[in-house]
């Protein structure tokens, strides 16, 4: 296998304190870029009302990575399914992307909301969300997905 290095460019500063599988909504937190980088390297940024970021599952393990098919959230009602059908730290990377809305840019400091990672995960990829780049054409999934997730982006503050 190829392996590669790769070293933050920013990290989560505030919004969710702990791991939570569901209630992500409405948390604002911080992505503060690492002083290494230019502050032109954000350019432009505020132009835009998403964000793409690649961050890693920094409180998981190497051990937590499961390589066989299970049912998503243990839940026997959803079908087994494999690895890479999941969007979780199980993954052999542990690496995730979410779409956080930006709401403001100050300095270093690009405030967002709606982002699900948690205080102090590194990011190690961020760019401006285009619409072009999204899915082409229709999106097919089978119905776990939508069961499972109904209530992942449901606000914080409803958590009970």
């Amino acid at each position: 296998m190829t392996t590669y290095e790769v070293e933050s460019i920013a990290s989560v500063v505030g919004g969710h304190t702990r791991v939570q599988d569901d209630y992500q909504g409405g948390v604002q937190s911080v992505i503060r870029l690492n002083q290494g980088y230019p502050l032109e390297t954000l350019q432009g940024i505020e132009e835009f009302s998403h964000l793409t970021v690649t961050w890693r599952f920094h409180l998981a393990q190497p051990e937590d990575v499961q390589l066989h098919a299970r049912s998503p959230r243990g839940n026997p009602q959803w079908p087994a399914t494999g690895t890479f059908v999941h969007r979780n730290h199980r993954r052999p990377n542990q690496l995730a992307i979410s779409y956080p809305r930006l709401l403001g840019v100050e300095g270093r400091d690009l405030l967002v909301t709606d982002l699900d990672a948690v205080d102090g995960t590194p990011v190690v990829d961020l760019a401006p969300y285009f619409q072009e780049m999204g899915p082409r054409g229709t999106v097919r999934q089978p119905a776990w997905p939508s069961e499972m997730l109904a209530t992942y982006w449901r606000d914080a503050s409803e958590r009970s």
